[in-house]
């Protein structure tokens, strides 16, 4: 058996001498708690974690390996799995993806395609938390490719996961797709609906609701409501009323969007999944600040209780930066247009750059912020990234507001051309061509010969 309290003697022996802090010694994928946890013999670490340790510490492998029991028990790897699964809910994204890695690599030296599968889920999903959308993507296809048994990890679940990070990526083709294709298949198997195939529709709803198929999306939302009504499912239930707000909100109806959103947060809290009421509480924040009766205050009070939360709650990078870029918009109604500036910043600081349509998103919140505060050169060139970036994401019903709102900054700064260029610019992304020969360049209007 492993002697767990004689390994961390020796880890933390060896660290001593090498004049290293447990801060020091942890790195890539290993935080200083879990180094604190294996020295204090609360952790079983795998070989993987132990052959990091040793390079760290300059000593050969064998002298920690010789201290845990060989092979790995299968409790020893439930116990690592369970490790990985806590820190990624309890908002340690980095440490789950070191101990689902290393799971990873020993499932593959082991030929253990189970382990594989169980610790490829983990890492994706860690990986999507810190922001890593196109390796956390990689990661998902690799699993939609394997298609695991359903005991193992559950393929919609993973079909799933994979559009959500299409989505964000701003590759909504892609994710249109791939949930069109799903759901094929499984009306050609003609199962019973289930609560991953609502999760399936509704994340389809919401891909076409971001690509601009409102009438594709409001059918699709009314017939996954009706479907999760019939099968008593209280959880599909709120995913279906979830994503039927979202298309009332982006097609206007925003009483009925409030509603939905209400109706679906109520579901959610009935439950433990605390993410999904954080990022319900954004959508209803979001719908706060539209409408005719905006109540920015309460929008505000509610997404700063939010991102409080997120740290405990294993927020990813786009949950706080939707409630940046919601407290952006608040900010902005009640006229506190520096802190708006702020707000956006942060959100986008949080971001990085795999986000893009997100990304887009908040350009946008920071272009009217500036344009608030009197800066009109820095909101125009804001609002032209916004633009384009939403059009390159595919997402051509949002880029035409983006162009829409820049042809208002460059009209009300005088330009009058290039406000006409921006209006064109949205126009074309609905469809409209001229009919009469006359092209926008950029700089304003002319008349080809």
């Amino acid at each position: 058996m492993a002697d767990l309290q004689a390994l961390g003697r020796r880890v933390r022996d060896l660290r001593k001498r090498q004049g290293l802090s447990q801060g020091d010694l942890a790195g890539e994928g290993l935080s200083a708690s879990y180094i604190s946890l294996i020295e204090s013999g609360k952790r079983s670490p795998s070989k993987e974690i132990l052959r990091a340790l040793a390079s760290r510490l300059g000593c050969d492998p064998e002298v920690l390996f010789e201290l845990i029991e060989t092979p790995e028990s299968d409790d020893d790897v439930e116990l690592e799995l369970r490790y990985a699964e806590l820190s990624l809910r309890s908002g340690q994204a980095q440490a789950a993806y070191g101990a689902f890695a290393a799971l990873h690599e020993q499932a593959q030296a082991r030929a253990d395609e189970s382990l594989a599968a169980r610790a490829l889920w983990g890492r994706a999903r860690a990986l999507e938390n810190l922001g890593r959308l196109e390796e956390a993507a990689a990661d998902y296809e690799r699993l939609h490719r394997a298609k695991p048994t359903a005991a193992v990890v559950a393929p919609l679940l993973v079909v799933v996961a994979l559009c959500r990070c299409y989505r964000e990526l701003g590759d909504l083709t892609r994710g249109v797709e791939l949930a069109e294709s799903t759901l094929s298949e499984l009306r050609d198997l003609d199962l019973a609906p289930s609560r991953e195939s609502i999760e399936v529709i509704s994340t389809l709803v919401g891909l076409y609701s971001e690509r601009g198929d409102l009438y594709s999306a409001g059918n699709l939302a009314a017939s996954a409501v009706e479907t999760a009504r019939a099968m008593e499912d209280r959880q599909a239930l709120g995913a279906a009323y979830w994503n039927a707000g979202l298309v009332a909100h982006r097609t206007g109806r925003v009483a009925d969007a409030r509603m939905l959103v209400e109706r679906a947060l109520a579901i959610y809290a009935e439950g433990d999944n605390d993410r999904s009421v954080a990022r319900l509480r954004i959508a209803h924040a979001s719908v706060l600040l539209q409408g005719d009766q905006v109540r920015p205050r309460l929008a505000k009070s509610t997404l700063e209780e939010v991102l409080l939360s997120l740290d405990s709650i294993g927020g990813s990078a786009v949950d706080r930066a939707y409630c940046e870029s919601g407290l952006a918009r608040a900010a902005l109604l009640l006229g506190e247009s520096e802190s708006a500036v702020e707000h956006a910043r942060r959100g986008l600081v949080q971001l990085g750059p795999g986000h893009r349509l997100q990304t887009a998103r908040l350009l946008v919140v920071l272009a009217a912020a500036l344009l608030q505060t009197g800066r009109t050169d820095e909101a125009r060139e804001v609002y032209e990234r916004a633009a384009l970036q939403l059009e390159a994401s595919d997402a051509s019903r949002q880029a035409t507001f983006a162009w829409a709102e820049l042809a208002e900054v460059l009209a009300s700064s005088g330009d009058a051309e290039r406000a006409l260029w921006a209006y064109r610019q949205g126009m074309r992304l609905l469809g409209h061509r001229s009919f009469f020969g006359v092209q926008g360049n950029g700089l304003g209007a002319s008349r080809s010969t």
